[in-house]
C-alpha cells in the first residue's frame, strides 16, 4: 500500500490522551512513564478449550481497528490507534531505510478516512494490512531516526474503544542503528514459517505432469498500485493468478501458487517455492503504473544479465521494493539486484524464460492491448532470479492507464487473459488444447 500523507488532525481538549500528553511535560525528552497510563482491564477468559486463533486472538472474529491519529508535537510524534478490542502489540526499528515496525495479532481494519503526516515530523508515511497468516503489521516510514515507546493502552472512555498509544522521539543515528533489527524470537517464526512453506512445496511430484508455479505479485500490507480506478494491484493480480491455476488445473497441470489469498510472501521465499517444486515454469503477475496516462497494454519481463533501458530498470526497483515495504528484515540478504554471474545452465533457463515469453505474446495479441514498444522486456527482477526455474513476470496492464485499469476490472477480461496464457502453457510445452502431443 502507498505511503499516506494528510495532516495531522487537531486532537479534542477533553481527550484523555492529550491531558496524559500535558501531564508528561516533566520528562520532554523521554519515553512517557507506564504509570501515567491506566492499564487496559483483562478480557473474560474464553471457554475452556476454546483456545485463541493464530496469533493471540480468541474466537472467530478479530479485533477491528476503528480509527487512527497522528499527533506532531515539538518533542515526539504520536500515533494513537482505537481498536474494538485490546491486543498485544510490540515494536522494533529496522534501518537502511529507517523505518518502524508495530506488530500485532490479525486485525480488521475499518479506517474510513487514515489520517496523513504533515511530512514536517518524523512520520513520512505508513501502510498497513496482513502480513501472516494470523499477523497483522503497520510499517512506519521514518524522516529521521527516533526512539519508540513501549505501546501503552487507555480503556474505553468518552465514546472511543480501547486506544494505544505510541510515541516516537527524535534520537541519534548510532543510537538508532545498535537497536534496529527484527527481535530474535520473530526471525525464528519467519524461519519456521519458510521452512513449512518449504516442506509444503516438497511434496511428491507427479510422474509425466509439468508443475507450474503461479506467483501473484504484492499481499498483505504491501498493496502494489493503486489504480485510477482504486483497483489494488494486489486484488487483481490474485484474482488472475486464481483464474489462471482453474484453467492449467483443467489441462491437467500441477499448479502452485505462491498465495491464494490477501498475505505478505517475501520475494526470496516465492523463488524458493518454486525451485523446492522444481517448477517447469513459473508465472508471476503484476500491473504497472506509468508517469504518462495514455501508455498502455501488457508487456513481459525476463531476467537480464544487467542490462536494461530506463523504463526497465525503474520497473525492476520498484518490484524489488517490496519486502522493503512490509518490514522484512534484510540485515543478512543479498542485494536482489546485485550484478548476476550467469554461467551456462543459467543462460538455458533465461533461453526458456524468452522463448515462453514471446510465445504468450503472439497468443495475447488481438485478446488485449499489448504495450506498443518492446513489449518483451528484460530487467534484473529479484522473482526471476531462479537459476534452474524459466520464469517470466507479466505486467498485465497499466494501472495508471483508464482504459486498463478498467478492462482489467472486469473478470471477463481477466478470464480471456487467463485462458489465453494457459494456451500459450501448452503452446510452451508441445500440447494440444486436448492435452496430447501435437
Amino acid at each position: 500500500m502507498a505511503g499516506l500523507g494528510l495532516a495531522a488532525a487537531a486532537q479534542p481538549a477533553d481527550d484523555p490522551i492529550a491531558r496524559v500528553l500535558r501531564q508528561d511535560q516533566t520528562a520532554p525528552n523521554a519515553p512517557p512513564s507506564a504509570t501515567h497510563l491506566p492499564v487496559a482491564p483483562a478480557k473474560t477468559p474464553p471457554p475452556k478449550g476454546a483456545g485463541p486463533s493464530p496469533g493471540g486472538n480468541a474466537g472467530t472474529n478479530p479485533p477491528v481497528v476503528l480509527s487512527a491519529r497522528i499527533g506532531e508535537h515539538d518533542d515526539r510524534t504520536r500515533f494513537v490507534i482505537e481498536l474494538s478490542d485490546p491486543v498485544n502489540l510490540r515494536t522494533f526499528t529496522l534501518a537502511n531505510p529507517d523505518r518502524v515496525v508495530v506488530d500485532m495479532p490479525e486485525v480488521s481494519w475499518r479506517l474510513s478516512a487514515p489520517p496523513r503526516p504533515s511530512g514536517l515530523g518524523s512520520v513520512k508515511s505508513y501502510r498497513y494490512g496482513v502480513f501472516r497468516k494470523g499477523y497483522s503489521r503497520m510499517v512506519i516510514d521514518l524522516s529521521r531516526p527516533v526512539t519508540v515507546s513501549d505501546p501503552l493502552v487507555l480503556p474505553p472512555s468518552n465514546g472511543f474503544g480501547y486506544r494505544v498509544v505510541i510515541d516516537l522521539f527524535p534520537t541519534q543515528r548510532t543510537k538508532f542503528n545498535t537497536e534496529a533489527g527484527w527481535p530474535a524470537d520473530l526471525k525464528a517464526r519467519e524461519t519456521d514459517a519458510e521452512r513449512l512453506r518449504a516442506m509444503i512445496a516438497e511434496a511428491p511430484r507427479p510422474s509425466g505432469r509439468k508443475v507450474i508455479v503461479i506467483d501473484p505479485g504484492h499481499g498483505g500490507l504491501d498493496s502494489g498500485t493503486n489504480g485510477v480506478n482504486d483497483l489494488l494491484e494486489k486484488d487483481l493480480v490474485l484474482a488472475e493468478g486464481l483464474k489462471l491455476a482453474k484453467a492449467l488445473r483443467a489441462r491437467d497441470y500441477v499448479v502452485h501458487l505462491t498465495r491464494d489469498s490477501d498475505a505478505f510472501v517475501p520475494l526470496p521465499e516465492r523463488v524458493a517455492i518454486a525451485r523446492k517444486l522444481k517448477a517447469d515454469l513459473m508465472i508471476s503477475l503484476h500491473a504497472d503504473s506509468n508517469p504518462d496516462p495514455d501508455v498502455n497494454g501488457l508487456s513481459i519481463y525476463t531476467l537480464n544479465d544487467g542490462r536494461s533501458d530506463r523504463e526497465a530498470a525503474a520497473l525492476a526497483k520498484r518490484e524489488n521494493q517490496s519486502d522493503i515495504i512490509a518490514g522484512v528484515d534484510l540485515s543478512n540478504a543479498n542485494s536482489p539486484v546485485a550484478p548476476i554471474l550467469i554461467d551456462l545452465a543459467q543462460r538455458d533457463t533465461m533461453n526458456r524464460s524468452s522463448r515462453f515469453a514471446e510465445t504468450a505474446l503472439s497468443h495475447l495479441h488481438g485478446v488485449t492491448d499489448i504495450l506498443a514498444r518492446s513489449p518483451h522486456r528484460a530487467a534484473s527482477l529479484a522473482v526471476l532470479v531462479a537459476p534452474d526455474v524459466p520464469s517470466v513476470l507479466i505486467e498485465l496492464g497499466y494501472l495508471s492507464n483508464r482504459s486498463d485499469a478498467a478492462q482489467m476490472n472486469t473478470d471477463a477480461w481477466r478470464e480471456k487473459v487467463a485462458r489465453t496464457i494457459a494456451n500459450a502453457v501448452d503452446r510452451h510445452f508441445g500440447v494440444t488444447s486436448a492435452g496430447t502431443p501435437p
